[in-house]
């Protein structure tokens, strides 16, 4: 892992009463009700919050690995991001499949900015080294 030079932003939220509570950013533009996948509760759950940040980030890491193969980058780009919370050897964990839509785009090099992302996102660094990710093209 590299060393960190600079922080450019911090996310803060309080949350309370765990998968069946609610989380609050501090500058209150998150203010969500959290509920167990399996539950009939009407929140929303920390594995779509992942699914969520981490589809929103790689858009962006797309977009960067396109304007570095002088591609542009589709207008309706799209990423339908799916992440399990599984039970595995050593108990609970995740994994993850992304699915990339980059319509327009020619096939090899989709498949080269898909790759490129994958090697910027921070969410993707973050959690590939630990949690099973397939990366598939639409």
């Amino acid at each position: 892992m590299s060393k960190i030079q600079e922080v450019l932003y911090t996310g803060k939220t309080h949350t309370t009463g765990g998968r069946d509570g609610a989380s609050r950013s501090s500058d209150g533009k998150l203010d969500v009700k959290l509920s167990a996948p399996w539950s009939k509760g009407d929140g929303t759950n920390p594995e779509q919050l992942l699914a969520a940040g981490w589809s929103a980030c790689y858009l962006g890491a797309l977009g960067k690995a396109a304007a570095e193969f002088k591609v542009a980058m589709p207008a309706d780009a799209a990423i339908d991001a799916e992440v399990d919370l599984a039970k595995g050897e050593d108990g609970f964990q995740l994994q993850a499949r992304l699915h990339v839509s980059l319509p327009g785009v020619e096939k090899e090099i989709a498949q080269r900015m898909i790759e490129r992302a994958h090697a910027t996102c921070p969410y993707s660094k973050a959690l590939g080294a630990s949690t099973g990710v397939q990366t598939t093209l639409a």
